[in-house]
């Protein structure tokens, strides 16, 4: 991924968090955090920009509302922004707590961006080592966006400036404290489309290389759907074009047989997968906005034997 827009990734994806935070009910997730991340003129500069480009992502919405910039925004960011960011994150999060009652020791986010778990979860301070891994560019604008929203980076937490795309260099992390014999859990999320299946494979291995059995990892995936299945509104089709337009084009897809081969030759066992359907029932189910499952995108929380 180009450092010059992991950024702006960030900027977008932590827009969504807030925007649930503030205006959805029931919460999937409440980054009450993330707010205090993005400046008041990005916020506006970022609601304008989705609101501007509503004939893109459904004419028939702008038609609709043409008067209404609100209607217009919660659509764009309940059908097309967040559902991914929001329930992945959800997910994860659920399972590193869980992990904890088993002796994890360790938490890797791979690109972190503005996560703000560590903030969150303040009282993990004393039992859980968090190191979020993200390009120079996006470690270098975190740490201003925290000065400025005098929030202390926590003792707990440690910010690894990394491209890891192009290989990862464990010798960052370990000189950021990290200790390759504690149990550990790396989260992958929203990256593994912006790899090719083979630099997916080379990191993942490499991330489990020497690190002890019952560390894992949780990450998403897109299906081999995902460059015919259109979605809802043609979202899924949209996601791609965005990201091919944004200098970042998705360049890899899996069956779950694939992933599965995938993991096992790093020496991984599936402990769960969760399809659309099963993200759908388990995170969408109860609503009635918006927010729903993406057609193509799949969960996995996989284990070092």
């Amino acid at each position: 991924m180009k450092q010059n827009k992991s950024s702006i990734t960030a900027l977008v994806s932590a827009f969504g968090r807030a925007y649930h935070s503030q205006f959805d009910s029931p919460k999937i997730i409440d980054d009450y955090v993330a707010q205090k991340l993005i400046s008041p003129q990005e916020f506006a500069d970022i609601r304008r920009n989705m609101v501007q480009g509503i004939t893109f992502f459904n004419p028939e919405i702008a038609e609709k509302y043409p008067d209404d910039p609100e209607a217009i925004l919660r659509w764009i960011v309940q059908v097309q922004l967040s559902p991914t960011p929001l329930a992945r994150a959800a997910y994860c999060e659920s399972i590193v707590l869980h992990e904890m009652s088993l002796g994890l020791k360790q938490y890797v986010i791979l690109g972190a961006g503005l996560d703000s778990f560590a903030y969150r979860y303040p009282e993990l301070g004393e039992q859980l080592e968090i190191f979020e891994v993200d390009a120079p560019a996006t470690q270098a604008s975190k740490q201003q966006r925290l000065k400025e929203a005098q929030l202390a980076v926590p003792g707990n937490l440690h910010l690894v400036p990394m491209d890891f795309t192009g290989g990862f260099a464990y010798p960052s992390l370990l000189a950021q404290g990290f200790d390759p014999d504690a149990l550990t859990l790396f989260s992958l999320l929203g990256v593994s489309y912006y790899l090719t299946k083979e630099e997916n494979a080379r990191l993942i291995s490499a991330l489990f290389a020497n690190l002890p059995a019952g560390s894992s990892i949780v990450l998403d995936y897109a299906d081999e759907r995902l460059w015919e299945e259109q979605g809802l509104s043609g979202r899924v089709g949209k996601m791609v074009q965005l990201a091919a337009a944004g200098g970042e084009p998705m360049q890899s897809c899996f069956s779950y047989a694939e992933m599965e081969q995938l993991l096992t030759e790093a020496g991984l066992l599936v402990y769960e997968h969760l399809s659309p359907e099963a993200i759908q029932d388990r995170f969408f189910g109860n609503r009635s906005d918006d927010l729903a499952a993406f057609e193509t995108i799949h969960y996995i929380h996989a284990v070092k034997k």
